[in-house]
């Protein structure tokens, strides 16, 4: 009987975001692919470093363990390793015990066209074609940075901060800010405080991360999320009426009116940030993992 993945979060990984690469990637640019590939089969049995991902990964199979029912997650890694350099990645997946099962290797090729088959919600890559092709197919992807020196420690709960305008919800609200200006861009949102703000790339995300905390139903529930937005009164008005909307429920917001993000997410410790501007992204990165999310390509006429 076939599986069928439609009724799981399905997380696609690349293994250079589920581990840590950086080494080989550097092998491949400078010397190439004859030299990573002999690498990695010389060294298929040295297990590897986590890598950014990897907190989120294992953090999102043990819901697995916790949820009644059916298995409600999957994890799949994405790889443009061929099958004869992918040994090392899953002989690192058997030693952490990883429950991932299935993979897609394309042997260079992008990976874009095999997200849909997978049914793949959320795409996590170092590859940037990879991720921009996934956000103009309508699935939440994100480039990661490189990992923290120190990762957190393990939390018995999945902890995932977002970012509002271009993630959570379009960048309609965004571009007024940037072509017109601060007032303009209170004024927009003041004049349509009471009509929802269009869905993002990871609204349909947060909208299943959300259906997992219904049906789990503990007091202490196993996701816990923020909304981590530059936003600030009276531009909060039309964010909260959106999330009311979305009947979602968003445990912590922080409205920081341009403040610096980083000190309130070391406060909040997620296992991952998603946000789209590298302004944010790049001063994050460095305390905990972060995932920048490209704008849509638009279509020019």
């Amino acid at each position: 009987m076939a599986v069928d993945l439609t009724e799981c979060l399905v997380v696609g990984i690349s293994s250079r975001a589920l581990f840590d690469l950086s080494h080989e990637d550097g092998l491949f640019t400078s010397e190439g692919l004859d030299a990573y590939r002999a690498f990695q089969m010389e060294n298929e049995h040295r297990v590897l470093e986590p890598g950014t991902g990897f907190p989120l990964v294992k953090a999102i199979l043990r819901l697995n363990e916790t949820l009644p029912g059916d298995r409600r997650t999957e994890v799949v890694v994405m790889s443009r390793n061929s099958s004869e350099t992918s040994l090392r990645i899953f002989n690192s997946i058997d030693h952490y015990g990883l429950d991932i099962t299935r993979a897609a290797l394309t042997g260079g090729a992008p990976l874009s066209p095999y997200l849909r088959a997978f049914r793949v919600d959320l795409l996590l890559s170092q590859h940037e074609d990879d991720v921009q092709a996934g956000i103009n197919a309508g699935i939440a992807s994100a480039l990661l940075y490189s990992r923290p020196s120190c990762l957190n420690e393990e939390i018995n709960q999945i902890r995932i901060a977002f970012d509002g305008d271009a993630v959570l919800f379009s960048d309609e609200s965004e571009r007024i800010f940037k072509e017109h200006g601060l007032e303009a861009f209170v004024r927009h949102e003041a004049d349509n405080a009471r009509r929802p703000l269009p869905e993002g790339p990871f609204a349909r995300f947060l909208k299943s991360l959300a259906a997992i905390q219904e049906l789990a139903g503990t007091t202490v529930p196993p996701i816990r999320t923020a909304l981590v937005t530059a936003r600030s009164r009276p531009a909060h008005e039309r964010v909260i009426r959106t999330l009311r909307a979305w009947n979602v429920v968003v445990d912590e917001v922080f409205f920081l009116g341009g403040m610096k993000k980083m000190e309130v997410l070391e406060a909040f410790r997620p296992h991952i940030f998603f946000d789209d501007q590298d302004v944010h992204c790049g001063p994050a990165s460095t305390v905990v993992p972060v995932g920048r999310v490209p704008y849509v390509e638009r279509q020019t006429a």
